[in-house]
């Protein structure tokens, strides 16, 4: 019996998710790559974030967008799940947001952390 979690995310653009992942200094494979799980048990990925248990993390493309594929029991990162999804989210949020701006002529005139963990982007094109 597979002891695998899909947990559904918005995340869609692969190359926005592995600047978040930069962005947080994970280090990640490129895939498809096998994610390790529960008495062998693996799962095909096109992002594998390796840990030290043996029990990997991975994204993979379920046709719509890139799910967290993990066996939750041996989690073990800093974050809890729910945190690290945080801000994986953000992250990607912020680069994808980069990425469709510039693509349209804007550029970033202001970026603000914020306490509570936001940022503020200001963006601007010149006509």
């Amino acid at each position: 019996m597979s002891h695998f979690s899909n947990i559904k995310t918005k995340i869609r653009n692969l190359t926005s998710l592995k600047a978040a992942l930069k962005d947080m200094n994970i280090d990640w494979k490129e895939g498809p790559s096998a994610v390790r799980g529960y008495q062998g048990d693996r799962r095909t990925a096109e992002v594998v974030i390796e840990q030290e248990n043996n029990y990997d993390i991975g994204f993979s493309w379920n046709g719509q967008e890139y799910e967290l594929v993990a066996d939750l029991q041996y989690w073990q990162q800093p974050l809890t799940v729910d945190g690290f999804l945080q801000r994986i989210t953000q992250g990607y949020a912020y680069h994808t947001i980069l990425s469709e701006t510039s693509q349209q002529g804007f550029q970033v005139s202001e970026q603000q952390q914020n306490e509570d963990g936001s940022i503020r982007l200001v963006v601007q094109r010149w006509s």
